[in-house]
């Protein structure tokens, strides 16, 4: 049973590779229907007075995706960061940079998934209010899929739309890298890894990309 929280000590002794097959191994139990029972008083009372998060999951805000859950992961275990379109901002950067640079996550998954509803009103070239700013954060990924896939560019084509979720976490962790000397000098110094992938709806697997 996960009855204990990661202490500041565990957080220390671990390497952004182990926190990543961590993750993944989480994944397997979900898909497997066997996740770990959770003495969650436990947890609630001993991250009372602070937190020492492994990894941070930057995702999409799809109901379907609720990141903790896929992941088999519990209360203090990862941060999470959710916005339509798992897109990096301002705040998205900042929020990372805190959880890696000051409390000290060694590994940023930017998570993707499997048809995504904001990649298809991006690649339909929606327009709706703050939706369409919004979009606007995906739509790189929309052109590069443009070069990359044959037939009907827009949501009706399937390809379409699983090449631009794809492209769009790639370009994500492109731009966290030129955005945040912060997070880019942590990966350099192998003190994090950044990496991606793609939830997929059908089947409950996490696929890295």
């Amino acid at each position: 049973m996960k009855n204990l929280a990661i202490t500041k000590e565990v957080q220390i002794a671990l390497s952004p590779s182990s926190v990543l097959t961590d993750l993944l191994d989480g994944n397997q139990r979900f898909v497997s229907n066997k996740m770990q029972p959770v003495d969650q008083a436990a947890l609630v009372s001993q991250t009372e007075g602070g937190q020492f998060p492994k990894a941070v999951v930057l995702s999409c805000i799809d109901s379907r995706v609720p990141v903790e859950t896929v992941l088999d992961q519990a209360i203090g275990d990862i941060f999470v960061a959710r916005v339509a379109g798992n897109f990096e901002n301002v705040d998205i950067l900042g929020s990372l940079e805190y959880s890696c640079k000051v409390a000290g996550s060694k590994l940023i998954l930017v998570l993707g998934h499997e048809s995504c509803g904001a990649v298809k009103a991006a690649c339909d070239g929606v327009e709706l209010g703050n939706i369409t700013a919004m979009l606007g954060n995906i739509l790189p990924a929309v052109k590069k899929s443009a070069e990359e896939v044959d037939g009907d560019l827009d949501s009706s084509n399937k390809d379409f739309v699983a090449k631009t979720v794809e492209n769009n976490v790639k370009l994500t962790i492109d731009r966290i890298r030129e955005r945040s000397p912060i997070l880019k000098d942590l990966e350099d110094n192998g003190e994090i890894q950044i990496v991606g992938g793609v939830y997929m709806l059908s089947t409950g697997k996490v696929e890295m990309i």
